[in-house]
């Protein structure tokens, strides 16, 4: 292997370490949108705006990414969400 692939593989599985992930929380008929408000920003130190404007994107289209981050990150934020009851995924 050339110095130059090297050099490419080592930038690429960078690359594939660095990726961010998203955390969706989807719309329930259960949770309110001060739960959900106050949740994300206890759990994804949102600010009472974000949180709030990310409340209503789950409301009126099912779905909002509500964090952004590596995978070890996201993990125990996701698990913090559903313990709270949200529905929550990383993708």
């Amino acid at each position: 292997m050339s110095t130059k692939e090297k050099i490419k593989e080592k930038i690429s599985l960078k690359e594939a370490t660095s990726i961010n992930n998203e955390i969706i929380v989807y719309n329930d008929e259960v949770n309110t949108f001060d739960h959900v408000i106050d949740t994300l920003i206890r759990v994804c130190e949102h600010t009472p705006e974000q949180a709030e404007q990310c409340s209503l994107i789950v409301h009126y289209n099912g779905k909002c990414a509500v964090k952004t981050g590596t995978l070890d990150k996201l993990k125990p934020l996701c698990t913090q969400l559903l313990e709270a009851g949200l529905s929550a995924e990383i993708n």
